[in-house]
């Protein structure tokens, strides 16, 4: 994560909002970060081209401290879907995400395609 310009960083936070955690996310206008640990520290990141939904939600609790967890499901092959909680803001961020998500993808030219049932193979009748 050092030496990026990010367009937002924040910390995890316990649920009374007080980042005393060694979970920590950033957002470039490329990437997303997740680096978590104290004694071994793991550095993921997933492409945003590679984000193919958000979803936010919130506990009482988490309204009440004005928190929210946004919900990545992504095609990276390390990360999957995974989840950044606790994040105070979170719809704005999540909309924020989402716009720099549809940018790549017009920038790479990527398209998700979505695959309806589950049989992905096709059946010759030869």
């Amino acid at each position: 994560m050092e030496g990026n310009q990010y367009v937002w960083k924040e910390r995890k936070r316990l649920w009374c909002r007080l980042p005393w955690t060694f979970t920590k996310y950033a957002l470039s206008e490329d990437r997303l970060f997740v680096t978590s640990g104290l004694f071994k520290t793991v550095e993921n990141e997933v492409r945003l081209y590679r984000v193919l939904d958000l979803s936010l939600s919130r506990t009482l609790l988490q309204k009440i401290f004005r928190l929210g967890t946004i919900r990545v499901s992504s095609s990276d092959k390390t990360l999957g879907n995974f989840e950044l909680v606790n994040i105070p803001n979170s719809a704005q961020i999540k909309e924020q995400i989402s716009e720099l998500v549809e940018e790549n993808r017009d920038r790479k030219r990527v398209t998700s395609r979505e695959f309806m049932g589950d049989d992905l193979e096709m059946e010759d009748d030869d």
